[in-house]
């Protein structure tokens, strides 16, 4: 009843890393196109440090961490 239970366990992670590649690899697809041009890159570039810049402030403000 339990052959190879432990097996199938220990390739969960396996799974679930693959899993992560290929998400990761669909959202980020079409975005390789448009990293050939200099002028969409720095565009694409700004647009995530600013994404990451709002959420780190609106986590702050919303934990009530120290403020700027």
């Amino acid at each position: 009843m339990f052959d190879g239970f432990w097996d199938n366990v220990f390739r969960y992670p396996r799974y679930f890393i693959t899993v992560l590649l290929g998400v990761l690899l669909n959202t980020f697809a079409p975005l390789f196109p448009l990293l050939k041009r200099p002028v969409t890159l720095i565009a694409l570039v700004g647009f995530f440090v600013g994404s990451l810049a709002f959420i780190t402030l609106t986590l702050r403000a919303m934990l009530g961490l120290s403020t700027i």
